[in-house]
């Protein structure tokens, strides 16, 4: 087994994903992966990165998330860093019915997000490093949920499960036709990028009740309005700009004591 440091970035393949496993192959001491869903796309990255001097290690072969683990537990006894970047986001124009938005985005954007988290964070080692990677549209998306549903995403009691069936019942609301109706605001991708947040507080306190002493800070980020082909080629940073915060909150040193649950954007700590 090794005892070299272990970072993986899912979504690594372009993007902020990539550019946050570029920086981390030069700050990071230590072997880093980056998964992406289709492997062509994975191995395209990696080349491009060996092409600057750089060593990423792809893990595309690995189809699912338990194989993963269990490769990380095998070989390396857990994993130090997790970035979790991986998501999706239909363009505004895209004429797909908003129930099939729902339902894709939040598949991926927040229970992809959820499994990956399930599988992987008992493997995290003491002063290991957890990001989810959020948005600003989480904070604006959370502003234009009715009342009871703010009072929610922000309870510091709310459970995984209760988590779960929220955003379950979103996804049946957009199908039933009265999403707006029953208070939720008129965007998939934020209503997934609120469960990204409140997620990542959950899972904070969790690491608090159990794992105290191992110092693990997990928080979620918010990287900017980035040049991606996502966001589209008027938004205001470059993919390494947008990479700043989630590497930050990744490397933050053994014996920080915080951020830790928090919604961190330009790497300070934000109101939710």
């Amino acid at each position: 087994m090794s005892n070299t440091p272990v970072a993986v970035v899912t979504g690594g393949n372009k993007g902020i994903g990539l550019a946050i496993v570029r920086a981390l192959c030069k700050q990071f001491s230590g072997d880093v992966y980056l998964t992406a869903r289709e492997a062509g796309h994975g191995q395209a990255a990696v080349a491009e990165l060996q092409k600057e001097g750089l060593k990423p290690l792809d893990i595309n072969d690995l189809q699912s998330i338990r194989a993963l683990r269990n490769f990380l537990k095998e070989k390396y006894g857990g994993l130090n860093v997790l970035v979790n970047n991986a998501g999706i986001a239909f363009k505004v124009a895209d004429t797909t019915p908003f129930t099939t938005q729902a339902e894709v985005t939040l598949k991926t954007n927040f229970f992809g997000t959820r499994d990956v988290c399930t599988e992987l964070l008992p493997l995290i080692k003491p002063n290991g490093r957890v990001v989810n990677v959020s948005s600003m549209v989480a904070v604006s998306a959370l502003a234009k949920c009715n009342e009871d549903l703010q009072q929610k995403f922000r309870s510091d009691t709310i459970t995984e499960e209760e988590l779960v069936k929220l955003m379950t019942k979103f996804v049946e609301d957009t199908k039933n036709g009265v999403h707006e109706k029953e208070g939720w605001p008129n965007t998939a991708y934020g209503v997934s990028k609120i469960g990204v947040t409140v997620l990542s507080r959950i899972h904070a306190r969790m690491l608090n009740e159990k794992r105290k002493a191992d110092q693990i800070l997990l928080n979620a980020c918010c990287p900017g309005w980035v040049r991606t082909d996502m966001a589209g080629p008027n938004a205001t940073k470059s993919p390494d700009e947008g990479a700043v915060t989630p590497v930050y909150l990744a490397l933050l040193p053994p014996g920080a004591g915080e951020p830790h649950g928090q919604h961190v954007s330009e790497k300070k700590v934000r109101t939710w």
